[in-house]
């Protein structure tokens, strides 16, 4: 008897996907490796599921029959996602970037806002204006004295939630893993 995609997708079914744009691309596609975290029907009553790449926190509802996903036979518990504080290192898919030598993300609701890992404020100086120049910011406009210390902790949100982390300033430094800062508003 031959298994159906509706078989395969089960809970806990380790999988491979490639983002359509991979697959139409004239190099060679490629497959990154995730799990199905759940499943679900669309509006037509089709079935879905729910895949977590490896390394994410956040996850795709793709069809079942969706052409870029392989089916492997291993079928394991699905991992926890890390919650509550965690310290913050470069990871481009947590938003998370180096530059000038110092982790740095952008928050806020356009993202207009810069936060520093560095108690160094020259650090943290050369950093916003290397993030400047590669974002084609003018430099001149970039208000450097609104530079301020703080003590931050950084929380991991639930999955699918609007943000994958939010910063808490309200921080001191005997809190559980805060972190010092600097903070460059919009």
């Amino acid at each position: 008897m031959t298994a159906t995609v509706e078989d395969l997708a089960v809970v806990g079914r380790r999988i491979e996907f490639a983002y359509h744009r991979s697959l139409i691309d004239d190099t060679a596609t490629l497959w990154l490796p995730g799990i199905i975290a759940g499943s679900e029907r669309g509006l037509n009553g089709s079935p879905l599921a729910r895949i977590r790449l490896d390394g994410r926190r956040s996850t795709l509802t793709i069809p079942v029959a969706y052409e870029g996903l392989r089916y492997l036979d291993q079928v394991v518990p699905v991992p926890e996602l890390p919650m509550g504080r965690f310290l913050p290192a470069v990871d481009e898919q947590n938003g998370f970037q180096e530059k000038a030598g110092v982790v740095l993300a952008s928050i806020g609701e356009d993202g207009e806002e810069l936060v520093f890992l560095t108690d160094d404020p020259a650090k943290a100086r050369a950093a916003a204006l290397a993030h400047a120049r590669d974002t084609h910011l003018d430099v001149d406009y970039v208000d450097l004295d609104a530079l301020t210390a703080r003590w931050a902790v950084f929380e991991w949100e639930p999955e699918d939630a609007e943000c994958l982390w939010t910063v808490r300033f309200d921080a001191t430094e005997d809190d559980d893993k805060a972190v010092r800062i600097h903070y460059l508003p919009a």
